[in-house]
């Protein structure tokens, strides 16, 4: 057990042998299953689930743990959360943020409201589409915030790009100001996607 858990790459690989199990088991228990849009939509949802957790777990990461600790971590230590655990950490956050949204899009198109979720349902009047609607530009904005605020000021911030002291400190400022306004959307974002569930 010590050798499996010692390597994450074998960790996860089992996890998804016994993903793979219980999908069959559950499935083949209930007249087997085909490849059809039916199955690829709860991929898709399945895959954006666990994307989804990946993306907004580390924007948390940042804005409970990372930030509010930089401070009391003395200077010493400080180039092994910027050269190392930080850029590691923005790599699974804007990729997360990415697969979350294609995912999204493939749900929405594989159960036919994706035109209907774009316009906030405005017109077919449909509360399920329009609460999906809203959790999608949420993300749609929150992810353009990753990849063209968040991403290429933390690359200043952390040196990964040369610039000015002055200059990468006011990258910094601005990284965790858009860093929080993603926050601030998340929790909305999430409470549209799980409502819309229980919406018709």
């Amino acid at each position: 057990m010590g050798n499996l858990l010692s390597s994450l790459s074998r960790t996860i690989n089992v996890s998804l042998a016994i993903a793979v199990l219980l999908f069959l088991g559950l499935f083949y228990q209930n007249d087997g299953f085909s490849f059809d849009v039916l199955f690829w939509s709860w991929f898709a949802q399945f895959v954006q689930v666990i994307t989804g957790i990946m993306w907004i777990g580390l924007l948390w990461y940042f804005n409970f743990v990372q930030i509010p600790n930089m401070a009391r971590i003395p200077d010493e230590q400080k180039p092994a959360i910027n050269k190392v655990i930080a850029p590691a950490a923005l790599f699974y956050f804007r990729w997360g943020a990415v697969l979350a949204i294609l995912s999204g899009f493939a749900i929405m198109a594989l159960n036919g409201y994706l035109y209907d979720a774009m316009t906030l349902s405005i017109g077919s009047g449909i509360p399920k589409h329009t609460a999906i609607g809203i959790g999608m530009w949420l993300g749609l904005l929150m992810a353009f915030n990753v990849w063209f605020i968040i991403w290429p000021n933390q690359k200043r911030a952390l040196g990964i790009v040369e610039c000015d002291p002055e200059y990468k400190a006011r990258s910094a400022r601005k990284a965790m100001l858009f860093l929080r306004v993603n926050t601030l959307f998340s929790i909305p974002m999430l409470l549209t996607l799980v409502a819309a569930q229980n919406l018709y």
